[in-house]
């Protein structure tokens, strides 16, 4: 068969030499392996190799071809017509490069009705882009990626598969792969894919830089909120390019990012007519001028700033009593170089007429004075929460109470110098419009003898919630003042109060006049059945929430008293107490009795015997833990996970 052709496995293809007269055409042929070689005309395009075998018996050609050795150029163009999303997802399974390819792909660019290889008509086109309208109409596509799940391939997998659907809406990323880490090329994939991306969220990445974030912002106009937090080579540079290309941004949230600084405030201030929402915490490069001239441009519109652990002076916090006109939440915490003058001149500012909350924690200019003159200059203010500022005292809190005549929710937590003059103070001078106040790990508030001290007070009928929590010094003597003060509470939360014995909690339960709704009692190790039984009796036609946690000296007796007097009951935590399967067995056997969480963590004495109580009470129970009930089988446990099985079990 050879000799037809003159060519003998080894020759060359014609015994007469080269085909071709002038060896600089050489190129126009391309070496498809020691075969054969075959003419392929000059064209723009790369050229293909692909080997060419002869059947000698029957002198058919047959093409060995693999679509890997397309050139990157030819394959993207191919990709491109893809008639849909499933087709897309598809060929992004083949490989990472197919995938890293797709994810480059705007989705504008997919299915190009003005290209002759369109695989779909006009018509089709304009019915997939009503689709994708609709979608984005009834909201948008979250996704969030972890620790070793965050990659770059993830993130271009999300990019393709959800694009055909209008793209991500939401992308959460919450640190990084160590051996993959994300980098710009992931939210380039997902600035192609995404260009509907509405919230942004990156923390933990320090692989991410100005880059990726410009890459963003080049796409994805429609960001409306933006959320970075240890991301360390980002600066004032990408935000930038985010504040110029996104001027729907509401909301920004900077943490622990130790490159930006001023600038990327500024860029927000001047190009974000939207901007609501601002929280900046830990960034060292943050300065008065940042802060000034964010607030200060953004006076219209921003409502909520969060300022903590920052190097800012008196300077910012004057800027935002001038200009925060529509401020209504504030929180400043940590900042050591703001004096009582920041505070002062704040209040006397005149421009927080809307503020409706403030937090102030570990501030030490939040002093007695500063306090007062933001409770005259906050006419407004409905709450107050003060943590660890040593310097505030009982004379302090009061005139704050007298000029703070909106105020409706008060929260102290270590203000370690007030007393109970202080507290009672607050009580009677607030105004009519008070009802809820707490005080947290209060070490100053100890029993006095207030006969000799206090002045004769009028009650606080409005106070509906009051919180007095870890403070180990408040006793009988201030729980029978509260009585007469309070006598329209219906949420008591007395955690941690050792000094609380019986004869001081039935005082003060048959003082009060409206029917308590939720009762925490955790840690008051001195209360008894006594307390308990009076308490269903008083107040169990109204008591819904009920813990008793570590209380050592409530038994069965105690359960017995819920189960016939507390029909409206759904919440009740009797761990660490000294119940048995009798206390259980009583509430199962009560007919009115409908809870849906029971807690019996650290009971030693319910045993397997309460099985059948439990599978009863199940027939309500929503959520029931049997935590270290050492008494209680894993074959009875493994049985109530069978039997209740709407129920969440722990154990």
């Amino acid at each position: 068969m050879s000799q037809l052709f003159g060519f003998a496995g080894s020759d060359d293809f014609c015994l007469g030499g080269s085909i071709y007269e002038n060896p600089k055409e050489a190129g126009l042929f391309l070496s498809l392996g020691r075969h054969v070689d075959l003419y392929y005309p000059p064209s723009k395009r790369s050229r293909i190799s692909a080997p060419f075998v002869f059947n000698e018996e029957s002198f058919a050609l047959k093409k060995q071809v693999s679509i890997d050795v397309l050139p990157e150029e030819c394959l993207f163009e191919i990709l491109k017509r893809l008639p849909g999303g499933e087709e897309r997802s598809a060929c992004a399974c083949v490989s990472k490069r197919w995938l890293t390819l797709l994810s480059n792909i705007h989705r504008d660019e997919f299915g190009n009705k003005n290209s002759n290889l369109s695989l779909k008509s006009q018509d089709e086109t304009l019915e997939e882009k009503a689709e994708d309208q609709e979608i984005e109409s009834c909201g948008y596509l979250s996704r969030s990626l972890e620790g070793k799940k965050a990659t770059d391939v993830r993130l271009a997998a999300i990019a393709v598969g959800t694009a055909s659907r209008g793209g991500l809406g939401k992308l959460m990323i919450r640190g990084s792969n160590s051996a993959r880490p994300v980098t710009n090329l992931g939210l380039k994939a997902i600035s192609h894919g995404c260009p509907s991306l509405r919230v942004l969220s990156v923390w933990n990445v320090s692989s991410v830089d100005d880059e990726g974030l410009c890459e963003v912002a080049k796409r994805c106009h429609l960001l409306e909120k933006l959320d970075l937090s240890q991301c360390p080579a980002i600066s004032d540079k990408g935000l930038a390019a985010i504040a110029r290309s996104c001027p729907n941004l509401t909301e920004i949230t900077l943490e622990s990012c130790a490159n930006i600084g001023n600038e990327g405030l500024q860029a927000f201030g001047k190009c974000c007519p939207n901007l609501k929402s601002v929280s900046i915490k830990n960034c060292p490069l943050v300065g008065d001028q940042g802060i000034a001239s964010l607030v200060s441009s953004a006076s219209d519109v921003l409502e909520k700033v969060k300022l903590q652990a920052l190097t800012i002076t008196d300077v910012s916090l004057a800027v935002i009593g001038h200009y925060g006109k529509a401020v209504t939440d504030l929180v400043l915490t940590n900042l050591p170089n703001v004096c009582e003058r920041g505070f002062w001149v704040m209040g006397n500012g005149h421009g927080l007429q809307k503020l409706k909350s403030l937090t102030v924690t570990a501030c030490q200019g939040a002093t007695d004075t500063g306090l007062e003159a933001v409770a005259k200059g906050c006419p407004n203010l409905r709450q107050f929460c003060l943590r660890k500022c040593l310097y505030i005292s009982d004379s302090g809190l009061v005139s704050f109470c007298k000029a703070a005549g909106s105020l409706e929710s008060l929260h102290l937590e270590e203000c370690h110098r007030i007393t109970q003059y202080g507290f009672f103070g607050a009580l009677s001078n607030s105004g009519a419009k008070l009802k809820a106040l707490a005080f947290v790990y209060c070490l100053g508030l100890k029993d006095l003898n207030l006969n000799l001290g206090l002045p004769v007070v009028s009650p606080c009928e409005s106070l509906r919630s009051l919180s007095i929590r870890n403070c180990p010094g408040f006793g009988n003597s201030g729980l029978a003042v509260l009585g007469r003060l309070c006598p329209q509470l219906q949420h008591v939360d007395f955690s941690g109060l050792e000094g609380i014995t019986d004869g001081g909690f039935l005082k003060y339960l048959k003082s009060t006049e409206a029917g308590l709704v939720k009762v925490n009692l955790s840690g008051c190790v001195n209360l008894t059945d006594k307390v308990v039984s009076a308490m269903a009796d008083l107040h169990g036609w109204t008591l819904e929430v009920l813990n008793l946690e570590g209380c050592r000296k409530i038994s069965d007796s105690g359960l017995v008293a819920i189960a016939e007097n507390c029909p409206l009951l759904s919440d009740l935590d009797v761990s660490r107490c000294a119940i048995t399967d009798f206390g259980i067995a009583s509430l199962a056997l009560a007919g009115q009795l409908n809870l849906q969480i029971l807690s019996v963590s650290g009971c030693s004495y319910v045993s397997d015997k309460s099985l059948p109580a439990l599978i009863k009470l199940g027939e309500t129970l929503l959520g029931l833990n049997l935590q270290h009930c050492n008494a209680i089988s894993s074959s009875t446990v493994d049985g109530l996970v069978v039997q209740l099985w709407r129920c969440d079990i722990l154990s």
